[in-house]
């Protein structure tokens, strides 16, 4: 999915890191501690959404304290014929499966996938592959995560104009 660029200045980037830190706060509060009325926060934050930088404020839930404690990504080799969408369609039918792309390289799709287990991994696997447009899978078990999913330091980079290589 690709959204327009939005160009964000300091304001943006500060409300966007308090949401982040405290989800559950107040348009009124944001408003109190960024200094900023709240007209302008309510008017920042709609069209913040609008525009498809925010894409939700649901909990982040850790699959591992919900019992699915391991973590792989599996590159998957598809048939060119019916394309990516049908496995796609595949894809999303499945819960274990918490992120699916389209890539470049020797895989056609890349999917991050959770398990109860490694057995359990192994059944997970078998439903993937169980479309008949999917040729082959190779996957990487994760160890440990060594940096969590984040987009702050991006957001920070963004609203100074540096590079993100930049944003330490």
């Amino acid at each position: 999915m690709t959204s327009q660029i939005v160009q964000l200045d300091g304001l943006d980037a500060a409300l966007i890191k308090l949401l982040a830190a405290e989800p559950r706060i107040g348009v009124l509060e944001c408003a109190r501690r960024l200094r900023v009325a709240r007209g302008t926060v309510q008017a920042r934050l709609d069209k913040l959404v609008a525009r498809g930088v925010i894409r939700g404020f649901g909990p982040e839930i850790e699959p591992a304290s919900i019992g699915y404690g391991v973590t792989a990504f599996v590159t998957l080799e598809i048939s060119q014929r019916q394309g990516h969408d049908p496995v796609a369609v595949h894809l999303s039918r499945i819960p274990e499966v918490l992120e699916a792309h389209t890539i470049t390289g020797s895989g056609d799709l890349m999917c991050r996938v959770v398990a109860r287990s490694n057995a359990d991994l192994q059944r997970v696997i078998d439903r993937i592959v169980a479309h008949g447009a999917v040729a082959r899978a190779s996957t990487i078990i994760s160890l440990t995560e060594q940096i969590a999913f984040r987009v702050l330091p991006l957001v920070a980079a963004a609203a100074d104009g540096a590079p993100a290589a930049d944003a330490d």
